[in-house]
């Protein structure tokens, strides 16, 4: 039932990010009247510990898991059929909340396994993947795009630094010329790429007459437009 589908959203990781998926939400679901729209529950949980410090050096990793898991068990029992988390990196946490909340489960629309359904949709051979450290590190793309015979190329090590800088660039709202540069050198290296950080779409549209890459994966909007698909098929 269209009335029954609720979409939650762990949000919080970073602030613009969430209100960046909020816009897509709201232009994914177009409506002549606001009902014509599913509820949305956003929880923007900013105060949570790093995920790349909880994955890379286990820095309050247990503090982290308990507090998504907390976001997740209120999002539940506030009705949200459907759950977004909006960050890469946290989904390396998923398997641990389960165990926390496994009523969860069967709910979270998993952003970087539905972004790979799309590439391989796409016939694509190989793809490039841009992200935190840590979402690169755990190799969670990687391993989902082998698995579809897909080849995922990266940055190397020594530019993960350029990646944190464009990153916190969003973060922090302060969008230097040093960071578009940055940016724009990485973005435009391969014909295709996925944009692994919830902040680096935000970067893209703002940059976007200056992208030579002819093919954007985004995954948060690729897991808004398979809600979308889901709700269009509600009774």
């Amino acid at each position: 039932m269209k009335d029954n589908f609720v979409i939650g959203v762990l949000g919080g990781m970073g602030t613009y990010a969430t209100i960046h998926l909020f816009r897509q939400y709201a232009d994914v679901f177009p409506a002549e009247k606001e009902w014509d729209r599913p509820r949305i529950i956003i929880d923007n949980r900013c105060t949570m510990p790093s995920r790349v410090l909880a994955f890379l050096r286990h820095i309050k990793e247990e503090e982290l898991v308990e507090q998504m898991s907390d976001s997740m068990r209120h999002l539940v029992d506030a009705g949200a059929t459907r759950i977004i988390l909006a960050c890469n990196t946290s989904h390396l946490f998923l398997p641990k909340i389960y165990r926390n909340v496994p009523e969860a489960e069967d709910r979270v629309i998993h952003i970087i396994r539905a972004c790979v359904d799309r590439i391989k949709a796409d016939g694509r051979k190989s793809v490039y993947l841009l992200g935190s450290e840590g979402t690169i590190d755990s190799h969670i793309y990687q391993d989902a795009l082998q698995a579809e015979g897909i080849e995922c190329l990266v940055p190397a090590p020594e530019e993960y630094a350029d990646l944190r800088e464009c990153i916190e660039a969003v973060k922090q709202d302060k969008y230097t010329e040093e960071a578009k540069k940055l940016f724009l050198g990485l973005v435009n290296r391969y014909d295709a790429c996925i944009l692994g950080c919830t902040e680096l779409p935000i970067l893209y549209e703002k940059y976007a007459d200056q992208v030579t890459c002819k093919k954007i994966y985004d995954p948060l909007m690729t897991a808004l437009e398979k809600l979308k698909a889901e709700y269009d098929e509600a009774d």
